[in-house]
């Protein structure tokens, strides 16, 4: 998941010529007519597709931008920098003798000839030799390595806006079209002629790394007893046949997509899935909920996966599965209100073995929920790409659909399609105590989670932007000021930064606890009595400034979170005792995100949620829209310090404290309100009044 000034809008691209720039990448030729099959590349052999008109947005799209810019390296930070940044960034949270300590720690660490300067020149030398130094030690870190199971603590979710079927043939008629349109996406991904995507905000112009979009439909988690493997697909000369799985009650298919070199249409595909709604009735060929399995913390799941592949029958569907492009989970309908809670619960964990929950297999990457009662949405696994990548497929998909199903050409069906393939099991005893305590400790964590999705509605980013601020450092600072309204303090905090300017750049950490966050929060709520509000006002502006210098650290690739665990890696590679500093407690304490959060906007109406990084801590992602905020907010049950419902309560009172100060106190955007009307008025056009 991506900070908002990274984020690029190449939805505008896609939005109804989904296919247009294959022109121009010189994968497939203009067309005048429609429909027209012409062949394209995909994954090293030839399919066929159904090609659009030709659209007046090839005309301004910047074609000799697209492959001729070369990324840099991800950068090495000056080793006193970090220091100094890290001492500064701990200092306002921790006692006071605490930080004397830490602070001679690490200046023995830095000291000249010690052991900070020799890992130093080795992450040097390493950045030298590597696409990117960084990019396997945080993967481990962050992912691969974090033996809890996926759902809730690793796995993000996304909710669709809700559609309208009336019966079953509804809900196989859009999963057909969802078929369709991603198939069509992954041949652009394939041909790998995506447009590239450019910054905006601060590093506006910037061309970003791609690689994350290209490992959507290729990659796959693979379960370990001390760490997971991520596993992605490279094309190959004589690629394996192309295929969908697909979920439906507990039950697993192959849905080949691609028959004797054809794709199959939306035709086809309807009524293949409609083939697999009738063999998922037969209960005779039933098999256990082996979904479930993948739901279980990692070195157990890595367990049971080498009983099951003892058995060529188990071997021959786990291939099946971990080399599918995606799933298509079926859900049965969740029988309750359908909101904005319950939907995200439904993609986020499916609500138990007895509900969905065992239609799932988190080990894949993208796993596309399609309810019969139109609740719709995703769950992906997180290790191959952030958040931006997962929304501009899904934006790209609801604008396919839509458009389709507006005005679809349909193609002839072929005459004979072979039967879609069930998946078998052959499960002893040992496979079924598995599944039993994966349902029960999956059960638990459902029960244990506390998930609050609350639309502020007092604000959006169109009444921050008038203020003169940005968007995201105004929110960021809300969410100290409503941490801090709910437990008198602030906590290291964890904002997801795009490094994607960087080749394989993923992310870094923006720390928003700043000392100006606090500052302006005892002002709000400790010191209300004795300090003006203008004053407040001044302390807003020092916080959002504070988090917009530290966000343009980030995204430069000079902040300290990647620094740091570079530092530390190296120091074991080496095969080096830990340094003090990597020991510490307040470096502990410093990785110990008890909030953790992310913006991840869309422009449809739909978000994006995840759970809590720590036991006794916050998840908060946010999507900012032109007129409200939603804030998907988690946090655990068994935890008596935390409450979604009492951080959703600060989250309204805390802004529109705020909002309520600016439009009183902000002496900065009237300034430049005025400024901007006597400018009108001296170019001979009406001045504002």
């Amino acid at each position: 998941m991506d900070n908002c000034d990274l984020h690029v809008n190449a939805l505008a691209i896609w939005k109804c010529t989904h296919l247009h720039f294959l022109f121009n990448a010189g994968v497939i030729r203009t067309c005048t007519t429609v429909p027209v099959i012409h062949p394209a590349i995909s994954s090293g052999r030839a399919e066929t597709m159904i090609v659009p008109r030709k659209s007046n947005q090839d005309l301004i799209r910047p074609r000799s931008r697209r492959n001729s810019y070369v990324l840099p390296k991800y950068p090495v930070p000056s080793l006193q920098e970090t220091l100094d940044t890290y001492l500064k960034t701990v200092n306002h949270l921790v006692t006071r003798e605490q930080y004397q300590s830490t602070k001679a720690i690490v200046d023995s660490f830095g000291a000249t000839g010690g052991m900070g300067e020799l890992l130093q020149e080795h992450l040097v030398k390493r950045k030298e030799n590597k696409v990117n130094w960084i990019y396997d030690w945080w993967l481990d870190t962050m992912y691969l390595c974090n033996p809890l199971a996926l759902p809730v603590n690793s796995s993000p979710g996304m909710v669709f806006p809700q559609q309208n079927f009336q019966d079953e043939g509804d809900q196989l008629r859009f999963a057909a079209r969802l078929i369709c349109g991603i198939l069509d996406y992954k041949v652009v991904l394939d041909a790998r002629a995506l447009p590239v995507d450019f910054a905006r905000g601060q590093l506006a112009g910037h061309a970003l790394c791609m690689e994350q979009y290209y490992r959507l439909f290729t990659s796959y988690r693979l379960p370990g007893q001390q760490k997971d493997t991520l596993v992605t697909q490279k094309n190959n000369v004589m690629p394996e046949t192309e295929h969908v799985v697909v979920a439906y009650r507990n039950q697993f298919f192959v849905l080949e997509v691609v028959i004797n070199y054809r794709r199959l249409n939306e035709t086809d595909l309807f009524t293949q899935l409609r083939r697999i709604v009738k063999m998922a009735g037969n209960e005779a060929e039933r098999s256990p909920p082996l979904g479930l399995l993948t739901s279980d913390c990692r070195p157990n799941w890595a367990e049971a996966r080498k009983v099951l592949i003892r058995d060529p029958t188990n071997r021959d569907s786990l291939n099946a599965i971990e080399h599918c492009i995606f799933l298509l989970c079926l859900d049965e309908p969740i029988d309750v209100e359908l909101t904005d809670l319950n939907m995200a619960l439904q993609m986020m964990h499916g609500n138990g073995w007895h509900k969905n929950s065992a239609n799932r297999w988190y080990d894949k990457t993208m796993q596309f929920i399609v309810g019969l009662d139109g609740v719709c949405g995703l769950v992906y696994e997180h290790s191959p790409s952030e958040g931006i990548a997962v929304i501009q497929c899904a934006e790209h998909l609801l604008c396919y659909i839509k458009e389709t199903a507006r005005k679809l050409v349909r193609a002839d069906s072929l005459c004979e399609l072979p039967s879609p393939r069930r998946l078998r099991w052959k499960c002893g005893p040992e496979i079924h105590r598995c599944l039993a305590s994966a349902a029960d400790k999956l059960q638990r964590l459902i029960e244990n989670t506390d998930l609050n999705i609350y639309r502020l509605k007092a604000l959006g980013k169109d009444f921050i932007k008038k203020q003169r601020m940005s968007p995201d450092a105004f929110i960021q600072v809300g969410l100290q000021l409503s941490f801090y309204r709910c437990h008198g303090r602030l906590v290291h905090t964890y904002e997801s930064a795009s490094v994607r300017c960087f080749q394989e750049g993923r992310v870094d950490n923006i720390r928003s606890a700043t000392k100006e966050a606090l500052d302006f929060a005892k002002g709000m709520i400790d010191e209300r009595a004795s300090i003006s509000d203008s004053k407040k006002m001044e302390l807003l502006w020092a916080a959002v400034d504070a988090q917009i210098n530290y966000t343009v650290q980030t995204i430069t690739g000079m902040a300290i979170d990647n620094h740091l665990l570079g530092l530390q890696e190296m120091a074991k590679e080496l095969q080096m005792d830990l340094p003090k500093l990597f020991t510490d407690k307040t470096y502990l304490m410093s990785n110990n995100f008890l909030l953790s959060t992310s913006q991840v906007p869309t422009t449809m109406d739909g978000f994006l949620f995840y759970g809590p990084v720590v036991p006794d801590g916050y998840g908060v992602a946010y999507n900012p829209r032109l007129d409200q905020i939603i804030f998907c907010i988690s946090s655990f049950n068994n935890c008596k310090e935390t409450s979604s419902a009492m951080f959703a309560e600060a989250v309204e009172k805390s802004f529109k404290e705020m909002k309520d100060l600016c439009v009183k106190y902000n002496t900065k955007a009237k300034l430049c309100f005025l400024g901007n009307a006597t400018y009108t008025a001296q170019n001979g056009r009406k001045s504002r009044q």
